[in-house]
């Protein structure tokens, strides 16, 4: 078989995990997998589509395919690949701009919070399990990329944070670690980890005190920071909460020492306010100008 593969959210810079594990299976049983051009004929195309139309648009059916095949969460929550495809090792050689020391993965799948604005239960399932071992997809890589949505919620997380740690690999947690399991045991075996970036959450004001507790902890505990900050907070906005607690928020992570990282709920329809904060905050704004208030991103230089 001749197969197209076609990464509709191109452009975003970062690959494609499904059409990777596409491509190498299909080519260890002597099928053609390549990108998809015009001017060929394909007996199957893959068209892969993570994000929503809010970030990233949809295009047209190629016309010289024999079948052709939509997957993705961009196309709808059910659509998942075949098991067999699931644990093939990726074909690294699809992104070698991007993939050239880098390893992209997933150890666990699934979260029990299942919150509303989030996917990850409705296609996962509302518990974290173990889905792999790192060498599944890991092969010596210098850096490894973790797309884990609650790597701690899972049963096994002790052994596979080993497992990290004993790649020797600077590890970046993409996705980000639940704060509100951090505990001290947990928090060394991090430590034991060459953490090249850490990420954690604060979305809702009702969770405030737990989130809190954790962030503290692994300030108290963390061994180094990471740029400077001893992680990244993703912080939601647009959603459930007031700018009044927004700026809450941000004011207290930068205080407690970590990076607060703006995302936007529905951002095509959030006020400019919110899109105002995102500017000020994820670009370092408030270092100059500490007070959001007297932020004017519309001012020369602003």
């Amino acid at each position: 078989m001749t197969i197209g593969l076609i990464d509709v959210d191109g452009g975003h810079n970062f690959p494609n995990l499904a059409l990777m594990k596409l491509s190498a299976w299909h080519k260890a049983r002597g099928d053609v997998a390549e990108w998809w051009w015009g001017f060929g004929e394909y007996d199957r195309v893959y068209m892969s589509k993570v994000f929503d139309e809010t970030y990233s648009s949809d295009i047209l059916e190629p016309l010289n395919a024999r079948e052709i095949v939509k997957g993705g969460t961009g196309y709808g929550l059910d659509n998942r690949l075949p098991d067999e495809v699931e644990h093939t090792y990726p074909d690294y050689s699809l992104y070698p701009e991007l993939t050239k020391e880098t390893a992209y993965g997933f150890l666990t799948r699934g979260c029990p919070r299942a919150c509303d604005f989030c996917i990850v239960a409705g296609k996962e399932g509302r518990r974290s399990v173990k889905v792999a071992d790192l060498s599944e997809w890991w092969s010596g890589q210098r850096y490894i990329e973790l797309l884990d949505p609650n790597l701690l919620a899972c049963p096994d997380h002790m052994n596979l944070l080993r497992q990290l740690k004993d790649s020797g690999a600077q590890v970046n947690f993409n996705q980000g670690l639940d704060a509100r399991l951090l505990t001290q045991e947990n928090i060394e075996a991090i430590n034991a980890i060459r953490v090249k970036d850490i990420h954690f959450a604060w979305d809702r004001m009702e969770e405030s005190e737990a989130v809190l507790a954790g962030l503290r902890l692994y300030r108290e505990r963390a061994s180094r920071k990471v740029h400077g900050d001893w992680g990244t907070v993703y912080v939601l906005t647009n959603h459930g909460t007031t700018m009044a607690e927004n700026l809450y928020r941000v004011k207290t992570l930068i205080d407690l020492g970590y990076f607060p990282y703006i995302m936007i709920f529905d951002k095509p329809n959030a006020p400019r306010e919110i899109k105002d904060l995102q500017r000020w905050c994820n670009r370092f704004v408030y270092k100059s100008e500490p007070d959001f208030r007297r932020y004017d991103p519309r001012r020369r230089g602003g």
